[in-house]
């Protein structure tokens, strides 16, 4: 999505999930603030009246704990059709950043999966 992204994360082998998204988004931030343009006023609406030459990503977040295999194939489900239902693509596997692919083809692609 242009505005937000959506993960589904299993229990890192060293660590907590919070700590593997704090780092995620520390790195990701540290990477892109330096180089983003903010030129974009609809991007801007999105954040507020916060400096946006200092802060990348939203303060507000969403979990969900997924418990079975059931509701792990419901939100991928949710998270390969949102594009689509978006206006963004025409159908779910031209949307570059997502598993779609993976899942669909066993295909490589931007968004690495482990299986495992």
């Amino acid at each position: 999505m242009p505005e937000h992204i959506h993960l589904l994360l299993s229990e890192p082998e060293v660590g907590t999930p919070s700590t593997l998204v704090q780092v995620l988004k520390q790195r990701t931030a540290h990477a892109l603030l330096p180089k983003k343009k903010w030129a974009d006023v609809r991007q801007r609406r999105l954040f507020g009246k916060v400096n946006l030459r200092r802060h990348f990503w939203q303060a507000r977040s969403y979990d969900f704990k997924v418990w079975t295999t059931k509701k792990r194939i419901e939100k991928l489900r949710y998270m390969h059709r949102n594009p689509l239902r978006r206006g963004l693509v025409g159908v779910p596997e031209e949307w570059h950043w997502s598993s779609y692919r993976f899942y669909l083809l066993d295909e490589a692609g931007s968004v690495r999966v482990n299986e495992g």
